[in-house]
């Protein structure tokens, strides 16, 4: 594990009308190893667009992504909005499909840690979407990827769930440390999970601030602290005023 470097030069792509968009430009981002960071943008700015470059979905782009000084490809975990699961098969199945070889010991591990070794032969017809999004977390860390990236995984969960689902989360996380980029439009949200936040303007993309969170972890789940330091964050910063 080491630092994953960033540098994308530039992403074009043509829209419906033929128009060619720059949805990113001399974008440059070190992401420390087994750190936490929020990604927060306004809708449009090309947040998933970045993450589909990070994940080598996307590979028309100039730039380059790495392990820093090593100049090779990271290993990628993706978390979607949706869990994308196998309707056909059972929830070890679905986490089973992800790895190369049989690991029960570490299957049995991430279950229990997310609280869902007692569904783990149910199908994903019989699982709310709570425990759907901690079934997607788990089979992203089951590779052991060098950075993991979380494409907004909590929305459209009711706020008690999502509490719920984030405090796993880091739970998981700091048993089995990697670096994770977390895109979210919830402030509140970046601020109860992050390291560091990362502010991106609209396109062509670039990153307008970059702040420390300060919090302890073990007071994350304290309200009055997360909006104190919201309200702080926006009277010190007030150039990020305009992108939530």
């Amino acid at each position: 594990m080491t630092d994953i470097y960033i540098d994308i030069k530039n992403k074009t792509y043509t829209t419906a009308d033929s128009r060619q968009h720059i949805a990113i430009s001399d974008l440059k981002l070190t992401l420390p190893e087994n750190q936490f960071v929020c990604l927060v943008g306004p809708s449009g700015c090309g947040k998933t667009t970045l993450l589909n470059i990070i994940a080598n979905l996307d590979t028309d782009y100039q730039g380059e992504i790495a392990l820093a000084q090593h100049h090779i490809k990271p290993n990628i975990g993706y978390i979607f909005q949706n869990p994308r699961l196998l309707p056909w098969r059972t929830v070890r199945e679905n986490i089973e499909l992800a790895l190369n070889s049989p690991q029960p010991d570490i299957i049995d591990s991430l279950l229990d840690t997310m609280q869902l070794s007692d569904i783990q032969h149910r199908y994903p017809e019989h699982l709310s979407l709570g425990m759907s999004r901690r079934i997607a977390i788990i089979r992203a860390f089951a590779i052991n990827p060098d950075i993991l990236l979380m494409d907004e995984p909590f929305v459209s969960l009711d706020a008690p769930t999502a509490r719920q689902v984030r405090g796993l989360l880091i739970k998981l996380w700091q048993q089995r440390p990697h670096t994770i980029l977390f895109v979210t439009h919830d402030l509140r949200e970046a601020i109860a999970l992050a390291d560091k936040l990362i502010f991106l303007s609209a396109a062509p993309m670039s990153v307008v601030s970059e702040v420390e969170v300060n919090i302890a972890r073990e007071e994350r789940d304290n309200e009055e602290k997360i909006e104190r330091f919201r309200q702080q964050l926006l009277t010190q910063h007030p150039e990020i005023n305009s992108l939530l």
